[in-house]
């Protein structure tokens, strides 16, 4: 029976890359734990998109980037859709509970309104 390993097939190819020093190895990075002193509020809206909620996050302090960052994050991790723009992140469907956990273990701090 054949299995498709992927981080072995990754782990082989990086031994096998010419373009790394001898030696050298490359590491998956963890998660880094950002220190902020703001607080970023997470609101449940439902005016103005047919009847359809989404969950809304404002107060973020920092730079486009790091705010569409952000928004990649928690749209892969929650599995769903959304838009950063304006400084605000925009996830689909009520998710006030799961995106006030993963911005906190993100060293955010938030809080529901």
């Amino acid at each position: 029976m054949k299995t498709n390993d992927f981080r072995a097939a990754m782990e082989a190819f990086l031994k096998n890359n010419p373009d790394l020093p001898e030696g050298e190895t490359v590491e998956e990075k963890p998660a880094e734990r950002v220190k902020t002193d703001f607080r970023m509020d997470v609101v449940l809206e439902k005016k103005g998109r047919a009847g359809k909620q989404a969950t809304i996050i404002c107060g973020f302090q920092g730079s486009d980037d790091d705010l569409l960052e952000l928004a990649s994050t928690l749209k892969r991790r929650l599995a769903t859709g959304g838009s950063a723009r304006g400084g605000e992140i925009l996830i689909q469907g009520d998710r006030r509970k799961e995106v006030v956990e993963i911005l906190k273990s993100l060293g955010y701090k938030a809080r529901i309104i």
